[in-house]
Parts: structure tokens; C-alpha cells; sequence
């Protein structure tokens, strides 16, 4: 691998735990996904390498707990999933919005599935408890979905296109 390449592995990663840390004094306003979906969207694999580094540096700063699971299926098949919509030619802001959306929405089933599924320690009445934790939650999903339901439309098409030209800048090709 090129040296390249693993400063800007390295780069996005930090500027994953950058942009959460900044936000941080707002509860489940968040822009990681934003940036994941437009690594991966930008930098293909690099990008789903530095949402994997990102999760390392949470546990590092935050310890271990539930959801490191939830973290590492979720942001980088989000990074993964963002690079083949580029790869398809995928361009519609709204389409990419409405994506980003549904994968919000999954984030939140699942956190509230390995919260209950892996950490309560038992499965009786598994159902009943999910339904009753996912509903304790729905403010702070719904807080993440509007947040992603208004910036993408808005900074993903800007974004990406200014990463497109760093990544020319850098390799060379876009």
C-alpha cells in the first residue's frame, strides 16, 4: 500500500473521530454517517478502512461496551454500501438521501437488537423488550434521521465533488 493512501486512510479516520467529538454536546446529532457514506462514495475501500480505524479510535477513547458490535457492522457496510452506489453511477442527491435515511433507521433497529439480544442476558420475552427499548429511543433516532434527511440533500452533491478533485490532486484520477 502506498504511503499515500495510508495518510489519507488515516487522515479520514481522524476527521471521523473530528467530526463526532465536534458534535458531541448535541445529543444523536451526528454527521459520521454523512462522512462515511462520502469517503466511501470518494475513496472507495480507503474509506470503509478508515470507518473500521474510526470504531478503533471510539473504543480507545470511550472503552468497551455494546456498541462496538453495532459500530463495526453498521458504519462500514454504510462506507461499503455508498462506494458500489458510486461505483453504479448512483449520482440523485435524493436517492442518495433517501438511502442514507434507510440506513439510519437500520442503525437504530440495530442497536436496539444487540442491546437486548447480546447484552441482557436472556432471551425470554425477546420481543416485548425490543419493541419497549426501541420505542425509548425513537427521539434520538428521529433527531439522527432528520439530521441526515436534511444534510445529505444539501452537502452530499458539494462534498463529494470537492473530494473528487482532492482524490485527482492526490492520485491523479478521480
Amino acid at each position: 500500500m502506498k504511503i499515500r493512501n495510508l495518510v489519507l486512510i488515516s487522515l479520514l479516520a481522524s476527521s471521523l473521530t473530528a467530526g463526532k467529538t465536534a458534535l458531541a454536546f448535541l445529543p444523536n446529532v451526528e454527521i459520521v454517517t454523512l462522512m462515511c457514506a462520502l469517503y466511501g462514495y470518494s475513496f472507495g475501500l480507503s474509506g470503509v478502512a478508515a470507518s473500521v480505524i474510526f470504531v478503533g479510535i471510539e473504543i480507545l477513547i470511550w472503552g468497551v461496551g455494546p456498541w462496538i458490535i453495532s459500530y463495526l457492522i453498521y458504519f462500514p457496510i454504510l462506507t461499503l454500501l455508498f462506494m458500489l452506489l458510486n461505483k453504479k453511477g448512483v449520482k440523485n442527491r435524493f436517492v442518495l438521501a433517501a438511502i442514507a435515511v434507510g440506513m439510519t433507521v437500520l442503525f437504530g433497529l440495530l442497536t436496539s437488537l444487540v442491546d437486548i439480544g447480546l447484552f441482557s442476558g436472556h432471551f425470554e420475552n425477546f420481543g416485548q423488550r425490543f419493541i419497549i427499548y426501541y420505542l425509548r429511543g425513537i427521539p434520538f433516532y428521529i433527531t439522527q434521521i432528520i439530521c441526515n434527511a436534511v444534510l445529505f440533500p444539501l452537502l452530499f452533491p458539494l462534498l463529494s465533488e470537492f473530494l473528487f478533485k482532492q482524490k485527482k490532486k492526490l492520485f491523479g484520477k478521480a
